[in-house]
């Protein structure tokens, strides 16, 4: 029996994918619920099992774009895995004893007076820097014409800029004026076809700058910034972090903070949870909260439902389980779509300070950025602190700057007071 092997659906909006890659080769065995391929669609990327043991036989190579339901490859569950290759015996040893090797007399060698050994010059490719051999190749120039100034006459960057500088033998000098109107210019070196590579946008990146762009031309998107004082949400965490772990298995993150902080401000800012329809606001009596999680095929946003009834473990628990989702490709359509308000942490990267682009509908995405310490006024006197940069971009047509700064004003006071968010105040 062969089972058929289908592209399946992952969303009504999605109709193609493209089939990234192969686990598997034609003809393996292949287990059932192991990993055969994985799709990518211009939203997720998702890894597809075998629903059933048996051979393997591949219709459809990896890298083309195929529709939804397309059968890709098939199952036979009724072939036999082929027998392994025994791997040949050695002979077995004579036993006839046999006579001890005779070694051949070595040939008289005539004594010659040896020649004296001389020195293979290095060579200069070896020697010269990154720098110097892109410029040698870029200018066709052969290196053994530039006499180096550097250690051990090496040749620099500087020693070929100024043979470039010089003219070449039998050329005319700048004040020889003995040929008149004849113009010495230099010819461009043509770029060679290896100095640029070409490859199509996956269906993901076009995703994602297709939406960025909608961001830009369809929103009156504004950014405003703040600053944080880390020091009592450092000490807290460093308080209960082992605590913590012991009872949930689990590390306590800034990211629960932030989220509790965030539904905090939300809750007395609602249109910054809100969506523009046509000429209405939609209010949202929920709080789903995207967190972005960039990865090696882009940036993907996957949505915490229902956020503000979540416990702090449960909200760094849900991060946890889609990170890993993601590293095994088997996030799904649903986990994108519903979200209300999106927090993205370019800290993690080493970002001081940058201005986030809305992820529409949306009307307001967070933007956390790198712990620095810094010197700070606390009480009339200057002191260290361990200090964060937040950013607000929102849409300007439904928020007004004195909301999206008292946002911003709530985030800070409750992440500097951590004890507003366990007391719910």
């Amino acid at each position: 029996m062969k089972l058929e092997i289908k592209i399946p659906s992952v969303g009504e909006s999605v109709q193609e994918a493209v089939l990234v890659e192969w686990y598997k080769k034609d003809g393996d065995n292949v287990q059932k619920d192991e990993p055969l391929f994985v799709i990518e669609t211009d939203k997720v990327t998702l890894e597809i099992v075998a629903e059933a043991s048996g051979v393997l036989k591949i219709i459809i190579p990896e890298g083309q774009t195929v529709g939804i339901g397309a059968v890709v490859g098939t199952i036979d569950t009724e072939a036999a895995p082929p027998a392994p290759t025994p791997e040949p015996k050695p002979p077995k040893e004579d036993k006839i004893p046999s006579a001890p090797p005779v070694k051949p007399e070595e040939p008289a060698v005539p004594v010659t007076e040896e020649a004296p050994m001389v020195p293979k010059p290095p060579d200069v490719r070896q020697v010269l820097s990154p720098a110097v051999r892109r410029l040698v190749a870029e200018k066709n120039i052969d290196v053994t014409a530039i006499a180096g100034t550097g250690p051990g006459n090496r040749i620099t960057k500087g020693d070929v800029l100024l043979y470039l500088e010089q003219p070449p033998a039998g050329a005319p000098g700048m004040m020889d004026v003995g040929v008149v109107g004849q113009e010495i210019s230099a010819q461009p070196t043509p770029s060679r076809a290896e100095d640029v590579t070409r490859k199509p946008m996956s269906p993901i990146r076009q995703r994602i700058a297709s939406r960025l762009l909608e961001a830009k031309q369809n929103t009156a998107m504004l950014t405003t910034f703040n600053e944080i004082d880390m020091s009592r949400t450092m000490a807290m965490r460093a308080l209960f972090k082992e605590p913590f772990q012991e009872k949930y298995g689990i590390s306590l993150g800034f990211m629960s903070f932030f989220i509790k902080a965030s539904i905090e401000a939300l809750k007395e800012f609602p249109e910054i949870n809100a969506f523009v329809e046509g000429n209405e606001i939609v209010y949202h009596n929920y709080h789903h909260i995207g967190i972005a999680i960039g990865t090696e095929r882009g940036l993907v946003v996957p949505v915490i439902r229902h956020a503000d009834v979540l416990t702090s473990a449960e909200l760094e628990q849900a991060i946890v389980d889609y990170v890993d989702k993601i590293k095994n490709n088997r996030l799904e359509l649903a986990d994108l779509e519903g979200g209300t308000f999106t927090i993205t942490n370019g800290g993690v990267f080493g970002s001081l300070l940058s201005t986030p682009i809305l992820n529409t509908p949306q009307s307001g995405i967070l933007g956390m950025h790198k712990i620095e310490k810094r010197p700070v006024v606390v009480d009339d006197d200057v002191q260290i602190r361990p200090m964060m940069y937040v950013a607000l971009s929102y849409d300007h047509r439904i928020v007004d700057g004195r909301e999206a700064v008292r946002f911003l004003v709530k985030i800070k006071e409750c992440i500097e007071n951590p004890e507003l968010i366990m007391m719910e105040i």
